[in-house]
């Protein structure tokens, strides 16, 4: 995987070897960033990257412009991968990591809220609808912050209530949630 556009371009992002990844392709991820970049600005942002894996998403968003990314994983191989691509980067002072599980994560709460939020989890994760839940009425996101939700076909949040965009990108479907649909008329 490599890092699309921004500061960062061109530069490669490998993946932990263990077995417990599904990174985003290089193509849900174009596609993804065409979308935030087309309706609003990414420079300056505060992003939350969960499920954080490689450090794929948070690392493409510090790139573009993002003045810092949260990094969740419950692996510990996966944060200390993001912590020494950070140094690699000389990104290190935009970054921060947690490990910990989604759930405690996010019940735990007192991160304040950010622009926008990243979740690429599991196709198979069993909390999804209740994680979708917590980030948009606990505090989590900003009044015109954007969650980005990554899952397969199995599921459709297209008739959600605060989804505002939801495309499929081969097995994977983005949706993008938001407080309201502005930009997005």
């Amino acid at each position: 995987m490599r890092i699309i556009t921004g500061k960062l371009k061109g530069r490669t992002i490998p993946v932990p070897k263990t077995d417990l990844l599904r990174p985003t392709t290089d193509r849900t991820k174009e596609g993804l960033f065409s979308v935030i970049e087309a309706r609003t600005w990414i420079e300056n942002s505060r992003v939350l990257d969960l499920f954080a894996g490689s450090g794929n998403l948070g690392f493409e968003a510090i790139s573009r412009g993002a003045s810092t990314c949260l990094f969740v994983d419950r692996e510990i191989k996966h944060s200390r991968h993001i912590e020494d691509l950070a140094k690699k980067f000389e990104v290190q002072n935009q970054v921060q990591t947690v490990t910990s599980d989604i759930e405690t994560f996010l019940e735990k709460g007192g991160r304040g809220s950010f622009d926008f939020i990243f979740a690429d989890p599991p196709y198979d994760y069993f909390m999804m609808h209740e994680m979708t839940e917590t980030i948009l009425n606990d505090n989590w996101l900003n009044d015109d912050g954007w969650f980005i939700l990554e899952h397969d076909k199995r599921l459709d949040f297209s008739e959600h209530e605060k989804c505002v965009f939801s495309k499929a990108y081969g097995r994977t479907i983005v949706a993008i949630f938001k407080h309201n649909d502005e930009g997005f008329n």
